[in-house]
Order: structure tokens, then sequence, then C-alpha cells
């Protein structure tokens, strides 16, 4: 069964960290661009952030950049979303997303698998 699973969510106050994992299961993630988006109650799906196969390319929403950072490790067939001085506002439901593309692509459109989410809450 081919899916991607995420990892890592839960709740922390402003200003603390998190690490998202996105784990690739009955395939290999060495020819996929990753993206993470996100979905905030009551509002869209949106992209965060996206790193191409090659993981040469790298692309941030403007609202996390400086703050977050992807990642990838093809060797763990797993890619990463650091992401440090959360502010409340980034409270959503956090999806990975993989499509395989050319190996210095990413973009908002990544939609081949989809993961099924983990909660990020920051508050105090």
């Amino acid at each position: 069964q081919l899916q991607l699973v995420e990892s890592g969510g839960g709740l922390v106050h402003p200003g603390g960290s998190l690490r998202l994992s996105c784990a690739a299961s009955g395939f290999i993630l060495d020819h996929y661009a990753i993206g993470w988006f996100r979905q905030a109650p009551g509002k869209e799906r949106e992209g965060v952030s996206c790193i191409s196969s090659s993981g040469g390319t790298t692309r941030y929403a403007d609202s996390v950049k400086g703050r977050f950072t992807i990642s990838r490790d093809n060797a763990k067939n797993t890619a990463y979303l650091q992401m440090d001085i959360l502010k409340p506002e980034d409270t959503a439901v956090y999806y990975c997303a993989a499509e395989e593309g050319p190996a210095i692509w990413c973009g908002w459109d990544i939609s081949d698998y989809w993961g099924q989410g983990t909660q990020v809450t920051v508050s105090s």
C-alpha cells in the first residue's frame, strides 16, 4: 500500500519548536518532490513549504520564511519540517504530499500522494 504518514505534531507554547516527519511506505521518495501543507479551521488549505526530489530547490510561504526549514533524508525515505518560533497562527492540521517530477522542481500543486495529517497547536 502506497502511503505517507506524518508524525511529530502536538501542543507547543508560542516561540517553541516542533519537527514534523513524513515517512513514505510502499514507494521510494527519491524521485518525488515533497510538499507540506496546512489547514486551519474555517480556512482553505495552504502550501507551507516544498522541496524538490534532489533537495536542491526549496520554497516557503511568506508567513513561515525564516522560521520553518524543510529537508529530506532519502536514505530514510522521509521528509521533515522543522518549525521554530511558532506562533498561534501556525495552529493547523499539517499534511505532507508527494509528486513525481523533475529533480529541481517543487510547487504548490504537489498532489499524487497525501498523508492523513498531524495536528499542530500553538497556544499558551
